[in-house]
């Protein structure tokens, strides 16, 4: 009998076509349920909206595994799930650039032209011609337009190269926060010290940062109390990043000028939550992403990859 091909399970939760692989066999698993006796002998794993526990679980029963490819631009969820350190955990980076900027620039233009409030009048069958510019009318600073202002993106990555020339098209001008000082085309990328300086003027601060110890709660008072009070957030990164205690004593206060949420610290988020009635702030369901563009083709490298010894692509550092 020939060698039994190894197995690389793939999740139901996404639709992907992948090109054969001499001595793979790719195999469907339903990440809502616990891998299936007969498949954890698997040497990959894909995961897509898997839960915490089910890759816990994972990582307890899959002894032979070697490769974990996430399809997420996060890997925070498999960081803690217990992988053996001879697994490679790849992340799913670039696969979310275009989806994430389109979502976050809808938000944004949102903000700036006042949807929520017109999509409450017209629940309420209310007319209230030009409600925009009511604000910018009574002589208060409002955001109501991309063109002129000032945008922080914190937290500059492949994402946010793809976001800031959109940004840029209608007007804005696009600074970025990162770790590493540098340029990215125009844009000019500082580093978090430099904030102090840059906040005071900023019409918009977008998050894009990832879950980290280091970036728990870091958007709070002290960020809030140094943006003026017409700035919007909007936060497509991670929920944990964002004190949302501090946020909405800020937006109560008058401190910012509302906020435009696609994650929670907890999701989905309750129903008690306050953040649903706030008449500033916009809320979607993490919805930002969920459409990983270009999925097959990185499954498909990083398994030969693996296959190969060579270097993986979006490994993560452990």
């Amino acid at each position: 009998m020939p060698p039994r091909n190894a197995t690389v399970l793939v999740p139901t939760t996404v639709t992907v076509e992948l090109d054969p692989i001499a001595g793979i066999d790719f195999v469907d698993y339903d990440p809502a349920e616990p891998i299936p006796a007969e498949h954890r002998d698997a040497i990959g794993l894909v995961a897509w909206r898997n839960s915490a526990a089910q890759l816990a679980e994972a990582a307890a029963v899959m002894p032979n595994l070697r490769l974990v490819q996430l399809l997420s631009a996060g890997t925070d969820v498999a960081d803690d799930a217990g992988f053996a350190p001879s697994v490679t955990i790849a992340s799913g980076r670039g696969l979310h650039d275009g989806p994430v900027a389109e979502h976050t620039l809808a938000l944004v233009l949102a903000a700036a032209r006042g949807l929520h409030e017109t999509m409450r009048d017209q629940d309420a069958r209310r007319w209230v011609n030009g409600r925009n510019w009511l604000t910018a009318e009574t002589g208060r600073h409002a955001f109501t337009t991309l063109r002129g202002a000032q945008v922080v993106i914190w937290g500059y990555g492949s994402i946010a190269s793809t976001l800031a020339p959109l940004l840029a098209a209608l007007g804005a001008t696009v600074i970025g926060v990162a770790r590493t000082a540098r340029t990215d085309g125009d844009v000019q990328i500082v580093t978090p010290d430099r904030l102090p300086g840059i906040l005071p003027t900023t019409d918009v601060l977008i998050d894009l940062l990832p879950a980290t110890t280091e970036t728990d709660g870091i958007i709070g008072a002290d960020v809030f109390a140094q943006l003026p009070p017409h700035a919007w957030l909007v936060n497509v990164g991670r929920g944990s990043t964002v004190d949302e205690d501090a946020l909405l004593t800020a937006l109560r206060s008058g401190h910012i000028g509302g906020a435009a949420l696609d994650v929670f610290r907890t999701e989905p988020l309750p129903t008690d939550s306050p953040l649903w009635a706030e008449p500033n702030v916009i809320v979607t369901p993490h919805a930002a992403g969920g459409r990983p563009l270009g999925a097959a083709d990185l499954i498909r490298h990083n398994v030969m990859a693996m296959l190969a010894g060579d270097p993986v692509t979006n490994a993560v550092e452990r």
